[in-house]
């Protein structure tokens, strides 16, 4: 009795703690996780691209013909492109190759899709350029020694402007390029202005430091893939770190940050395909999925109370329980839920009530046999274990394979369902061995519960 009682209380604390991590509300810092700038974050469900909404972003190398790709350059711009789409503070974005070629980027609730497409696939070409006495401003298009056709790729685009190309074809001599950059980061300064302020790299602190020092009173323009970000006027020399200002929004800011602080890509990428999702579909599969599975929940309880009466009823109560520790730990990981990772939990739902109903089964075999009430119990979940452990082990495997696949071929709705059906499999078989088993050991503590007991199972 007193071990029973302990573990009562410990199903109590953490189903107590479990639904305190599901209920919309403050959770203390040990709880919550921290964003990229190191802030917490409020504890939520994680939904992917098809329930909250966002877009897809398929992007091919870039390759001219008759040049091969080097071995390794996908690999490292899939890297790159996943790192810049983590600082943006996408939400649980994934990134995956497709093929040799091919890289997709999925985006859940972006506000701004063309600037996270062209903050992803920017080869990030920084260079700090010497005006040779023009009067640059931020926004114009200019050629460099790096960019020699930037004007002329623009003039040839949909959204060519003159007054953005006012210096033609001059070519502007680039004094350092963004290699000499150890880190860059937005902030705002003291005058609530959005800047990047950037370290610089040992030999590119002697490179900025000679430059600087011998251009004082001038301006020094910073280009970005031949727009010129901002032309401020050298006051002093900078040796190891600077600031880059200039009429920044945040967004424009962190974008630019992301760009100089990841370099650029080993090879050019080009966007062939852009799916969008609305957030109100995404609604819509969720309000869906949860009144299919609390109808299918209800149809469950149901049955489960005709069948086995009492013990049934407890077989509900820990059946909640397991979806509160569920819910509680896909906000922990945190595991982002896609429409197919909602029906594999619900389906291991399905796998929760399945082993009760091995065990109750079990239990009748024994009280048929003629065993008192306390002795058919211990035995009925005995001997039902081999029957779960070797049903629910095979479907882990399966989850595992599933798993592996989706992570490797960029089948994310497949790795999705692997996960939350392998997670509510492992957590199943503690809630039908451990909680449930605790439950029915509470309610036969006294030989009047024993007989009534076996009266609503066996019908005697």
């Amino acid at each position: 009795m007193r071990n029973t009682t302990i573990s009562l209380i410990f199903i109590a604390l953490l189903t107590a703690l479990a639904v305190y991590i599901v209920l919309p509300v403050p959770h203390p810092d040990w709880l919550v996780r921290s964003d990229q700038s190191g802030k917490p974050t409020p504890l939520e469900l994680k939904l992917g691209l098809d329930l909250q909404g966002g877009t897809q972003v398929m992007l091919e190398a870039d390759v001219p013909e008759g040049r091969e790709l080097q071995a390794g350059a996908m690999d490292t711009a899939k890297n790159i492109v996943e790192r810049r789409v983590n600082g943006l503070g996408v939400s649980e974005a994934v990134v995956q190759s497709q093929g040799e070629t091919r890289i997709t980027a999925e985006l859940p609730g972006v506000n701004n899709p063309d600037q996270a497409i062209e903050t992803i696939r920017s080869t990030g070409q920084l260079e700090f350029v010497d005006p040779q006495g023009a009067n640059l401003r931020q926004g114009m298009i200019i050629n460099t020694t790096n960019k020699p056709t930037a004007v002329q790729n623009f003039v040839a685009g949909p959204n060519a402007d003159p007054a953005m190309t006012p210096y033609g074809e001059q070519l502007f001599t680039t004094a350092m390029t963004g290699d000499v950059l150890r880190t860059a980061l937005s902030r705002q300064d003291q005058y609530g202005q959005w800047e990047i302020g950037f370290e610089l790299t040992g030999d590119g602190a002697d490179q900025f430091y000679n430059y600087t020092s011998s251009h004082i009173g001038q301006q020094m323009a910073i280009v970005l893939d031949g727009v010129v970000l901002s032309a401020p006027v050298i006051n002093a020399a900078i040796r190891d770190q600077g600031v880059i200002s200039g009429q920044f929004t945040d967004q424009e800011a962190g974008s630019l940050a992301i760009q100089m602080r990841y370099g650029a890509l080993p090879v050019p990428l080009k966007v062939v395909d852009v799916r969008s999702i609305s957030a109100t579909l995404g609604a819509d599969s969720v309000r869906s999925s949860v009144i299919a599975g609390l109808i299918g929940m209800g149809a469950v309880f149901v049955f489960m109370v005709l069948m086995y009466r009492v013990p049934g009823l407890l077989a509900n109560v820990a059946l909640i329980i397991y979806v509160f520790f569920n819910l509680a730990i896909y906000k922990l990981i945190p595991v982002t839920l896609t429409l197919a990772g909602i029906t594999g939990f619900w389906l291991s739902v399905g796998m929760a009530v399945d082993a009760n109903i091995l065990i109750f089964e079990r239990l009748k075999e024994e009280l048929r046999a003629g065993r008192s009430p306390r002795l058919a119990v211990e035995a009925g979940f005995s001997r039902a274990w081999p029957a779960i452990f070797d049903s629910n082990l095979t479907t882990l495997i399966s989850c595992a394979v599933l798993y592996v696949f989706g992570n490797q071929f960029g089948a994310s709705i497949v790795k999705g369902y692997a996960l939350t059906l392998g997670m509510g499999v492992l957590l199943s078989m503690f809630t039908a061995i451990v909680v449930t088993r605790t439950f029915m050991r509470a309610l036969l503590s006294s030989r009047s519960q024993q007989d009534k007991v076996a009266q609503t199972i066996v019908g005697y």
